[in-house]
């Protein structure tokens, strides 16, 4: 690798048409405070192209797609730091065909996400939205109050298709209420289900028995339409299914059809199959479902903490050091990797 200068590339969609930072709390000081580095933001593509990204060391990647066309020929990207976890934008084969480490956020979203679940529960559980929507009815709105009772959560069973990172510590913030914690993962940590008193059971049982079902695991090709018709059909008719991970884990088809037969009490999406959805898409119309725009998460305590753990890769890998939350966790084992690593800590030092 040649110069003395560690290049650094934002992508585009960091920035407003105006120039001015789209996420105020992505705080950029420490890259461009740190002696050798270089940023700079590129033109709004959508795929980026290689040409675009050639002569950089790394990429901090925002919502736009990284695609194997992405990979610049010059061989010096090291590595892509998705801002967030999701990382079905990015071409993974491809990054780790070339050597480069694609780097998420756990530490960003972990709280923020959980946060955003047990604020769907406690809304769909407290019947919140109908309630609201009597108030503003006034006189006649408070004159139908007993038709919308709530349900307690107390010995109530809550379920999570997947207890990685995000679906642990919905689990840790439900403890106040004593419920029931079910989960299926075939990648469940033992130890941390024990720890949480998850009881870990099949799929389908987990559909059959929980009373708030999260959807808290990423999609891929396994994962894509896992929540189907046939399992929403094992729900109970007052359970609740709950999604704040990826759209196309559920068939959204099949959702709306069960909430439109009322066949499970409803659902509170912060995710859809299509986003954004066609305005004449039938589940904007159904009463028994929260919406939110795939940004129920978003806080100034997220995004600061998933801009400063991008930062923080970016830099240890720039010092020679292996960043945290590598995803293609074999390109750390690779001689390329090794031998860039290696280089950047003899030319920036420890």
């Amino acid at each position: 690798m040649a110069g003395d200068t560690f290049r650094v590339a934002l992508s585009g969609d960091f920035l407003k048409p105006d120039g001015s930072p789209t996420y105020s709390d992505f705080d950029l000081a420490p890259l461009y405070q740190a002696p050798g580095v270089e940023v700079a933001f590129l033109e709004s593509r959508n795929p980026l192209s290689a040409e675009q990204l050639e002569g950089f060391d790394a990429l901090i990647l925002l919502a736009h797609r990284f695609t194997a066309g992405s990979v610049p020929k010059g061989g010096r990207l090291s590595v892509v730091a998705r801002f967030g976890v999701g990382y079905d934008t990015v071409d993974v084969p491809a990054c780790t065909e070339a050597g480069i480490a694609l780097v998420i956020t756990p530490d960003g979203v972990r709280r923020p996400v959980a946060v955003s679940v047990i604020t769907l529960m406690l809304a769909l559980t407290g019947k919140l939205m109908a309630k609201d929507r009597l108030t503003r009815m006034a006189a006649p709105g408070f004159a139908q109050r007993s038709n919308h009772m709530g349900v307690g959560l107390v010995g109530r069973t809550l379920g999570s298709l997947g207890i990685g990172n995000i679906g642990a510590e919905v689990f840790r913030m439900a403890r106040p209420f004593e419920m029931k914690f079910l989960a299926h993962d075939p990648y469940a940590d033992a130890g941390v289900a024990r720890d949480l008193g998850i009881e870990l059971v099949g799929i389908e049982e987990l559909f059959r028995r929980s009373d708030v079902l999260s959807v808290s695991c990423p999609l891929t090709e396994d994962t894509r339409h896992i929540v189907n018709a046939e399992r929403i059909a094992l729900m109970k008719p007052t359970a609740y299914l709950i999604n704040t991970a990826r759209g196309p884990i559920v068939d959204q088809k099949a959702l709306t059809s069960a909430l439109q037969q009322n066949r499970i009490a409803g659902a509170g999406l912060d995710v859809l199959e299509q986003e954004p959805p066609d305005a004449d898409d039938p589940i904007l119309e159904l009463d028994n479902v929260i919406l939110a725009p795939h940004a129920l998460c978003w806080t100034d305590q997220c995004f600061a903490g998933n801009g400063a753990a991008d930062v923080k890769a970016v830099l240890d890998v720039m010092h020679g050091r292996e960043p945290r939350g590598v995803v293609n966790r074999e390109v750390l084992a690779s001689e390329q990797w090794k031998r860039r690593l290696a280089d950047y800590a003899s030319r920036f030092g420890k």
